[in-house]
């Protein structure tokens, strides 16, 4: 039976005279004698069933049948170059670009420690990080301008494959002189006079935070918004109002006494925390790297968080 399978060799054979006209200067391209080059392109030719090349004297020209067949070589081989290069990239460890999205909260917690330990494997991998809140890491995953993003968990959005990392609670972090941290619990009575400090009103979490407000039945009628986490446990340490946080970014502040946490109320406002990219998207090996060691890092993260809870 024909092999209807074409040999690399033949081809690149095929190309570079095509491209020299000269079976003495394709030779020495090759670093082949002309014999094999004479060789290559008789079988070539054999295998397709026609002739590639007129041959006239010392120089050789396409047939028709040649230009054609060129057409489709050009594209073999350009293929062949990619493909090569890819495996040139997992070779030479540490290359490549990661393009990152993160939200404020991850980029000051969680960031750090996962780039330092990326690092270290992957040494001239060029990075960049796009900080923001949720609705526009969601638009840039979508668009395709960053690669992966550090995110809460997106509803209803089947284009975006989410690793989950953790699980966090929303809880009233207050100084200790505050009458709910000398009681214990929450307050309701004289709750609608307390000022509440909660992160930007423009971001995904202060939208569950006021969606689960207006569940419980609990009045929203003082917020100070602020865009910073350090900023509002400053805040809430000098008895300016009280802070709406997941305990993990108060870690210190709790376990120092410094600010004192309490639940929300009857039910718990609980936060998915994952990785997301595009749906469909095969992850480099620097991006799976990356996504292991944000699962190691946010998972003793996840076990601090509960026992400052």
């Amino acid at each position: 039976m024909k092999n209807n399978v074409f040999d690399t060799r033949q081809l690149l054979a095929f190309s570079t005279l095509a491209r020299l006209g000269s079976f003495t200067r394709a030779a020495q391209e090759l670093y082949l004698t002309q014999g094999a080059v004479s060789h290559a392109i008789k079988a070539l030719e054999e295998q397709a069933g026609c002739r590639l090349f007129e041959r006239a004297g010392r120089r050789v020209a396409l047939t028709q049948s040649g230009e054609q067949f060129l057409r489709h070589v050009d594209k073999i081989m350009a293929e062949m170059k990619t493909a090569r290069r890819g495996l040139d990239e997992l070779t030479r460890w540490g290359h490549g670009r990661l393009r990152l999205g993160a939200s404020t909260t991850a980029c000051q917690y969680i960031l750090p420690t996962v780039l330092r330990e990326f690092k270290q494997s992957f040494p001239k991998c060029v990075i960049s990080i796009d900080p923001g809140d949720h609705g526009r890491q969601v638009d840039q995953l979508l668009g395709g301008s960053i690669d992966l993003a550090i995110m809460l968990e997106p509803e209803g959005m089947k284009e975006l494959a989410f690793v989950p990392l953790f699980e966090d609670e929303m809880r009233f972090l207050v100084s200790p002189g505050h009458p709910w941290a000398r009681e214990g619990r929450v307050l309701r009575e004289g709750f609608e006079d307390e000022t509440l400090i909660v992160y930007n009103h423009t971001s995904y979490t202060f939208r569950l935070v006021k969606e689960y407000f207006r569940t419980e039945e609990l009045p929203l009628t003082n917020i100070l918004e602020l865009g910073s986490m350090e900023a509002i446990k400053e805040l809430v340490k000098i008895g300016l109002g009280v802070g709406v946080l997941a305990p993990w970014v108060a870690r210190h502040e709790l376990e120092s006494g410094a600010l004192v946490s309490l639940p929300l109320g009857r039910k718990k406002l609980r936060r998915k925390w994952g990785v997301g990219y595009l749906r469909g998207r095969r992850l480099s090996l620097g991006e799976e790297t990356f996504v292991g060691l944000c699962q190691s890092v946010t998972a003793e993260i996840a076990g601090r968080s509960v026992a400052v809870a």
